[in-house]
């Protein structure tokens, strides 16, 4: 992909945001456009957005080229955003424009500025006649307070129709206001004075990245520090340095659950909150943060994976919080890492970049190592808090009643913490009543009719799901299979079902469970620290959702239900993923002045990851595990990439698992393992085989698999799908 100055016969090359092999050629049209600018073009009869990447390529004759129709009244894309888009294509073998569409993923964001109408809350009382019905009732009590909000978002929040939004309009209990297009964003003050005092361990951290960040250039920090020390406020100081020399700053979190906490903080150290760029924003809103990002309006956005991709014209700083976390790993459309990616931003950018974990991936740590990434340390707790104590509970030898899941232990435990007036955490990491139902009568299993897998109840809802491809349906009243009546019984444990026992065991507590189905977005997220933080709850249920990020002074014991969950399954980095998630879960505990204490519920207490759980030896589990990989030549020692066909029907996708398996490279330093059905081996109704090719760090596994590729002809009812550097092997 080109981006010199474009040459004098007046074609450009037009990168569109859809999946095609690269650029087309246009005819500038007289608009003396440069790489970056953002055009409208025809295809195919249609018009759609493309980014002028450089010169036009000159092998099609000029009478054959159509003219771009206009140039979109936005800034150009940055130069670097534009070498970043491509290298992302190339390594990730990709599309370019199916990165490029990351990049200008708000269409409503190209279009002029207009005013926008909003509802707030109006002076005069309502008339006697009008009734108000619960749907009116919570429009008035969200604009009673708030600011004014557009339709979109006020259907959005409370799920009500426009219809009763215009009819309160129409009646004067609501008042219409225009707004403008792009409001003011706020403006962080990086000498807003901090409620925050920092210890002299944290105060000699802050100032070596305050230093880093006032020198620039590339450069990766990682911030090392156990859970409960600080690491937030401590990058809070590089942020400030890079805002004093006028530059924006990106923080990339995992999940957007996450950022709840994140976002108090951040405005009590700067006086103002940062931008925020995830899925649960409103069109209004994404449209808003882009046009504030690309005219260097956003000083500070704190957004998921995905704002990587967003046109920072004068980008100063990226920080990757929780970096060692697999959701920075996209797993469809382009399959990228986030942090690896963020990496790659801030070399092209010539930028610091810092990543920041209290359990480091394996990946992060052998960079630490090899000198790549300079490494900053906070070994304590802040304000003299300690780490809690770990107790491996031997589930063989003290495991709970029949049908229970809390052990005798745990129980005492969290029987003593609200005697004390604290506050519990049990901690299982599946999601509804239980993950499989089975009959009693014939043993048949209730499995998605789309994919390899069971369906999880959710008694709340009274509904199976699937967690794959999101089918539901309502929980039948008898077998599917055998037709035998109230024969269906739950099998297993999850978050709902944890709560009946603890409801029984503890009937004065009050109980929150706490999952990706209860917090449906940030408000929700912000609603459960609030009322954890207010002492309205005792005993918290809660997925991994709740594993991390989240500081609650009264939470003083952890028990996990299941400790040997994610060891199943054969992945490659399930210890070193098991043990990130256990360590963050333990980190709940015990964050202020009061001690905490952590109730592993195991199978394996001899395990290595329990081991060094119960010890807090980090540092032991990390070189047993690179021990293991470097023997096996995984990474980060060797390089992997995934390659999954699918089909319709099987024998499709089994043709083509063949003939990618007979033109697979045969060399010394390369394996291809391969074709296997996938774990997941139907997935959304689509059949999936598996290869896997695995090679030394020497090896370009790019260009052996663009050439392994290109003469191949699959057919065509098949898909193929290409991930480097897989982190998932479902």
């Amino acid at each position: 992909m080109g981006i010199g100055v474009l040459g004098p016969e007046r074609r450009v090359s037009v990168l569109l945001p859809l999946p095609l092999a690269g650029p087309y050629d246009y005819l500038d049209g007289g608009l003396d456009l440069v790489p970056g600018d953002v055009v409208e073009v025809r295809l195919s009869g249609r018009h759609v957005t493309g980014v002028v990447s450089g010169d036009g390529q000159g092998n099609i004759d000029a009478s054959k080229l159509k003219c771009v129709i206009r140039r979109h009244e936005v800034p150009t894309l940055p130069e670097v955003t534009l070498r970043f888009v491509e290298w992302v294509a190339s390594y990730t073998l990709s599309p370019p424009g199916s990165v490029m569409r990351m990049a200008v993923s708000v269409p409503s964001a190209l279009k002029p500025r207009s005013s926008v109408k909003a509802y707030t809350s109006a002076a005069a009382d309502p008339p006697r006649s009008v009734r108000i019905t619960p749907a009116r009732g919570r429009i008035l009590e969200l604009l009673r307070d708030g600011p004014p909000r557009t339709t979109t978002e006020i259907s959005r929040e409370l799920g009500v129709s426009p219809g009763v939004i215009k009819m309160l309009a129409k009646v004067g209990m609501v008042a219409t206001v225009e707004l403008p297009a792009d409001p003011a964003v706020p403006v962080p003050d990086p000498d807003w004075p901090s409620a925050v005092a920092l210890d002299n361990v944290q105060s000699e951290v802050a100032n070596q990245l305050v230093h880093m960040a006032g020198r620039g250039g590339y450069s990766v920090t990682v911030i090392d520090g156990v859970t409960g020390a600080g690491k937030t406020d401590v990058y809070f100081e590089a942020i400030a340095e890079t805002l004093r020399m006028g530059r924006q700053v990106l923080i990339l979190v995992p999940e957007i659950a996450l950022s709840t906490s994140f976002l108090g903080r951040f405005e009590g150290r700067f006086g103002a909150p940062p931008g925020q760029w995830h899925s649960d924003l409103s069109p209004l809103q994404r449209r808003w943060t882009w046009r504030a990002v690309i005219e260097g309006r956003m000083p500070v956005l704190v957004g998921a994976r995905s704002a990587l991709f967003l046109p920072f014209p004068n980008l100063g700083l990226v920080i990757v919080d929780e970096e060692h976390e697999a959701a920075f790993k996209q797993g469809d459309g382009v399959a990228y890492q986030g942090r690896d990616m963020a990496i790659v931003r801030a070399r092209l950018g010539n930028i610091p970049a810092i990543l920041v974990s209290a359990t480091p991936s394996l990946e992060t740590v052998t960079n630490v190592e090899r000198g790549r990434y300079a490494r900053v340390a906070l070994p304590t707790r802040h304000s003299g808090a300690t780490l809690p104590d770990v107790h491996a509970v031997d589930m063989r030898i003290a495991g709970p009643e029949r049908g229970r899941w809390i052990t005798p232990d745990l129980s005492r435990a969290v029987n003593a913490a609200l005697e004390r007036g604290e506050q519990a955490l049990l901690f299982l990491n599946r999601r509804g009543y239980a993950p499989l139902t089975l009959c009693r009568a014939c043993g048949h299993r209730l499995e998605c009719p789309n994919c390899s897998a069971w369906l999880v109840e959710h008694k709340l809802s009274q509904r199976l799901q699937c967690h794959h491809c999101g089918f539901a349906a309502d929980l039948p009243q008898e077998c599917t299979e055998c037709r035998t009546v109230d024969s269906l019984t739950p099998s297993g444990p999850g978050v709902e079902r944890l709560a009946e026992e603890v409801h029984d065991r503890y009937p004065d507590a009050r109980l929150r469970i706490v999952s990706s189905d209860t917090l449906s977005g940030p408000n929700a997220a912000a609603e459960f620290v609030r009322s954890v933080r207010a002492g309205e709850v005792d005993i918290i249920i809660g997925t991994q959702v709740v594993a991390k990020g989240h500081h609650f002074p009264m939470l003083t014991v952890v028990g996990v239900i299941d400790a040997d969950l994610g060891l199943a399954g054969g992945d490659l980095r399930a210890s070193e993923r098991t043990y990130q998630l256990l360590h963050q879960v333990a980190g709940r505990a015990g964050r202020s002045d009061r001690p905490g204490s952590v109730f592993l519920q195991t199978h394996f207490p001899e395990n290595p990851v329990m081991r060094a759980l119960v010890k807090w030896d980090r540092d032991r589990f990390l070189l047993e595990e690179s021990r293991a990989r470097e023997e096996a030549g995984m990474p980060p020692f060797g390089r992997l990439v995934a390659l999954v066909v699918s089909a319709r029907d099987a024998a499709t996708a089994d043709e083509a698992g063949q003939l990618l398996a007979r033109a697979a490279p045969r060399f010394s330093d390369v394996q291809v393992l391969g074709p296997a059905p996938a774990p997941l081996a139907l997935l959304r109704g689509r059949h999936r085989r598996r290869l896997l090719l695995k090679a030394t760090r020497s090896v370009n596994v790019q260009k052996l698999v663009r050439d392994w590729l290109a003469p191949l002809k699959l057919p065509s009812a098949a898909r193929l799908r290409v991930d480097v550097d897989p982190y998932g092997f479902m």
